[in-house]
């Protein structure tokens, strides 16, 4: 029974995945890139200069740097870390040429998604601000299309569990840690480390979303230092193999040669689909907090959130690949995910490198469940109410501990083709309001 489970759970993420999806993500960024007039190459020091102005005015729930911070706190997280392993080890490096693809791309998608986020958000008796593609398609589309919105909510609430998060922290747990604990078993290991990270998750997500960006606002920019550090020391150290790496990269990106039965369509696909994961440029998940910034222009905030890809994607992404690629442990080992950087880390640096990892790892992996946990509880106050929200939140951090000692197979790949779900109501919708974005954007004064 388990086993025709994940055989239908495959199935599903496989079609949801499908080259449909990879021309409708990629198609619709060269769309927006090309309608907008190349906004985000014309504009692209606009969004740092904007990113500076710590007091724009307007309304909203967090700042214009705190709402950049948190949807980085969600993107930059495992699948740079973890993600970036699995596409080389499954599609080779040449995964990572598509995954840059998409991050390019994904900079008019973001502008579009997140700008229209900010145009058509809500204000609850409270204060609030509601945002997301779900409240875009309410309050901006023909009534006829409001199924769209509950569609992209369910697989929010989905999506937005933390399965890959809880699994690959207690993963790198137990590569640094368990070997030299007293537990008697792994299983034991693993359920104490993965109550102990549903106990820190439960403090911060509860605390909704002002706490999390709170933490997300000091601890992105650390750690993320920490990491890029740690791999710029690891480059220069192996500086005459950096041509060849790239050279692999942009080689087997059309080729897809580097790895056992690799085939072109097969890095094409895999590749954009971690990018896309990665990113998450036309998912929707980041426009949910972007429209919750503190600003008067939608545009603004829209320059703002086209550079999230260029950190999460061009920069942490491309810095994990560089590693793997130079250690070389990625051809003979059988290690996968966040135990392959983890190995590739401490090849190159030493135990420094692994406990670099180890404490990126954790901290990623940690605010990524953060920033989901209030993607998801959007998505449930949409579908179900106020009420519901804090039973979902606590559905939540149930499933930290259960992913913590489950097989994940099966969950991933409902995960994964529950970002894939998520993309058609927030791309149909995006393309569908492309005008009103282009028309504010030609009466904004600079």
């Amino acid at each position: 029974m388990t086993n025709t489970f994940t055989e239908l759970t495959s199935i599903f993420v496989n079609l949801a995945w499908g080259p449909w999806l990879v021309i409708f993500l990629v198609g619709s960024g060269i769309f927006f890139t090309i309608y907008s007039g190349f906004v985000p190459i014309k504009n692209f020091a606009r969004g740092f200069f904007l990113l500076r102005d710590g007091s724009p005015g307007g309304s909203g729930s967090i700042s214009r740097y705190q709402a950049l911070a948190t949807s980085l706190s969600g993107t930059i997280g495992l699948g740079n870390i973890a993600g970036v392993a699995l596409a080389i080890k499954l599609a080779g490096p040449g995964a990572i040429f598509w995954m840059w693809v998409t991050a390019i791309v994904g900079m008019g998608t973001k502008f579009f998604t997140c700008s229209l986020s900010v145009m058509y958000r809500e204000q609850n008796d409270k204060g609030e601000f509601l945002s997301g593609p779900m409240y875009v398609i309410k309050n901006a589309m023909p009534k006829q299309f409001i199924f769209l919105a509950y569609f992209f909510a369910f697989f929010g609430m989905i999506g937005a569990l933390p399965a890959l998060q809880s699994n690959q922290i207690v993963q790198i747990f137990r590569e640094v840690l368990y070997p030299h604990s007293n537990f008697s078993s792994e299983f034991q290991f693993n359920l104490i480390a993965g109550l102990t990270l549903a106990t820190l998750a439960g403090f911060v997500i509860l605390g909704g979303l002002k706490r999390i960006a709170n933490f997300s606002s000091w601890l992105v920019p650390f750690m993320g230092g920490l990491y890029i550090f740690c791999a710029l020391l690891a480059a220069v150290t192996n500086f005459s193999m950096l041509d060849d790496i790239f050279t692999l990269i942009v080689s087997d990106a059309f080729t897809g040669k580097a790895v056992a039965g690799g085939s072109f369509m097969g890095v094409l696909i895999y590749g954009i689909q971690r990018g896309a994961y990665s990113n998450e440029a036309g998912i929707g998940t980041e426009a949910m907090v972007h429209g919750s910034a503190k600003t008067n222009s939608p545009i603004d905030q829209g320059m703002i959130a086209m550079l999230g890809p260029i950190f999460d994607t061009l920069i942490v992404c491309t810095a994990t690949a560089v590693i793997i690629l130079l250690s070389g442990v990625w051809i003979d080992t059988d290690l996968v995910g966040v135990g392959l950087t983890a190995r590739a880390f401490e090849e190159l640096l030493g135990p420094f490198g692994l406990w670099c990892v180890f404490i990126c790892a954790l901290s990623f992996g940690i605010s990524t469940i953060f920033t989901y946990s209030y993607y998801g509880s959007a998505c449930s106050r949409f579908m179900f109410g106020d009420r519901f929200q804090k039973t979902y939140l606590w559905i939540l951090i149930f499933c930290v501990v259960i992913f913590s000692v489950a097989s994940l197979e099966a969950t991933i790949n409902i995960i994964d083709g529950s970002f894939a779900m998520m993309a058609i109501p927030t791309l149909i919708s995006s393309i569908y309001l492309a005008p009103k974005i282009k028309a504010a954007y030609k009466n904004l004064n600079f």
